[in-house]
């Protein structure tokens, strides 16, 4: 355990004063009493807080419902999975004799609340702030994905949250045009909103045309 718990250190760029918070978090209830079951539900409101925090200041214009959607999509299970075997945690996890012989090492449910695990082991070594450094870096690549282009596409929903917000009519979209051939069909949309000039939208799709439409809108709308 020594030598493996040295080499997930590596991975996790954080060294474990107490070893023994880390062998605990690779530890299934499987294998006994002394297991990462609670250690799980600290790192869960650990990492809760360094996503949503993240988010916040990242995303200075994106209303609550959207963040809430962001948020959902980094903490949920498969992202935790799939960071989890990045890491290798499934050679590092102690089972019991049942769930190592039908392959535990491997499932996303286990996987992921180890990686939990780990973030309130790190937490309990040290502190918050060492413990949001290494979630942000294990982190990195997915936090980076989220530009403004990924969080504008769901313009839409943005645009009819404003609304609702401020009680006003919903957005109507009208079709105004279709062009090119049936394998590269080209789409033009209106977007209007009660008392507001008009936004014209176009794209490949009738979806993408009113996304844009709608997001040209929301731009007018916030502009005053």
């Amino acid at each position: 355990m020594i030598q493996t718990a040295a080499r997930l250190e590596v991975e996790l760029g954080y060294t474990f004063s107490d070893p023994e918070l880390l062998r605990r978090a690779l530890t299934h209830r499987s294998a006994g009493n002394n297991n990462n079951e609670r250690l799980e539900f600290l790192g869960d409101a650990v990492l809760g807080c360094v996503i949503a925090d993240e988010l916040f200041h990242n995303f200075p214009h994106v209303a609550e419902g959207r963040l809430s959607r962001l948020r959902s999509s980094l903490v949920r299970r498969e992202t935790l999975a799939e960071i989890g075997k990045q890491l290798g945690i499934g050679d590092f996890l102690q089972l019991g004799p049942g769930e190592r012989k039908s392959g535990g090492h491997r499932r996303e449910s286990i996987l992921s609340d180890a990686l939990e695990a780990i973030f309130g082991a790190i937490y309990l070594d040290s502190d918050f702030a060492q413990s949001r450094q290494c979630i942000l870096r294990l982190y990195a690549d997915k936090l980076a994905g989220l530009s403004d282009e990924v969080v504008l596409k769901d313009a839409k929903t943005r645009l009819q949250e404003y609304l609702q917000a401020r009680h006003l009519e919903l957005p109507d979209y009208t079709l105004l045009d279709i062009s090119g051939k049936a394998h590269a069909r080209y789409f033009e949309v209106v977007c209007s909103v009660a008392g507001h000039e008009p936004c014209r939208g176009e794209g490949a799709s009738r979806r993408h045309a009113e996304q844009q439409a709608a997001s040209k809108m929301l731009r007018q709308l916030e502009a005053g």
